[in-house]
């Protein structure tokens, strides 16, 4: 049986829309299993956690200001990067540990 184990911050998203997300997710899920059979196997948990347990870089979560947060931090960091590093010895080598 599929099982697909969904995690949001607590208040995010109303009670319809936790519904219609397990609906999108189980349509999905028989996409790709490629037979209607499966529809009533597929498990869909959704699990809420305090925003008190959420963190984004190391950062606690703030909401959408994290990700503006994030989203900055990491443009600063890409402005930084001479070429495409594809590994990850190539961005440890272009962007190494503050030490």
């Amino acid at each position: 049986m599929p099982f697909v184990n969904v995690k949001l911050v607590e208040g995010v998203f109303s009670s319809e829309e936790k519904h219609a997300m397990a609906a999108a997710l189980t349509d999905v899920m028989v996409r790709f299993e490629g037979s209607e059979a499966f529809r009533e196997v597929v498990w869909v948990l959704i699990e809420e956690l305090h925003p008190d347990g959420w963190h984004i870089g190391g950062r606690p979560f703030q909401g959408p200001k994290s990700l503006y947060d994030t989203l900055d931090r990491s443009r600063a960091i890409i402005e930084t990067v001479d070429g495409h590093p594809a590994s990850r010895p190539e961005w440890s080598a272009a962007v190494p540990v503050k030490g």
